[in-house]
């Protein structure tokens, strides 16, 4: 497997926090059946330093013959945006990986009535 490139996007990002979203992105990403082939991390403070929750955390993904999948997120630290974001980015991803195989499952009638009949 390919390794996915993961790029960083914003200034407010520390190194320790860029090693550790990138620990936790790669490890999403080698969940993955279909093959990444890119990630993208943003962070933005949209109201500067008036403070309060204004950091968005943009994660984006590109999937090999798909379409990018894209999540955000906005709270008061850059940890917390991307803590939310992740989840929402991991819900995204599974849905697309059941509905992948289900929709790949479409057993003909003979198989399944004899399946049926073998349990009975």
């Amino acid at each position: 497997m390919t390794e996915a490139r993961i790029e960083f996007c914003g200034s407010a990002v520390n190194p320790a926090l860029r090693a550790w979203v990138a620990a936790l992105m790669a490890g999403v990403l080698d969940a993955m059946p279909c093959e990444p082939t890119s990630a993208r991390v943003a962070f933005t403070d949209e109201n500067g330093p008036k403070g309060g929750e204004a950091i968005r955390c943009t994660l984006e993904v590109r999937l090999a013959r798909c379409a990018p999948v894209r999540v955000e997120d906005v709270a008061g630290t850059p940890r917390l945006a991307f803590e939310a974001g992740l989840a929402k980015l991991e819900r995204r991803l599974r849905r697309i990986r059941e509905t992948t195989r289900d929709s790949k499952r479409h057993p003909k009638k003979y198989f399944a009535a004899r399946r049926v009949l073998a349990r009975a």
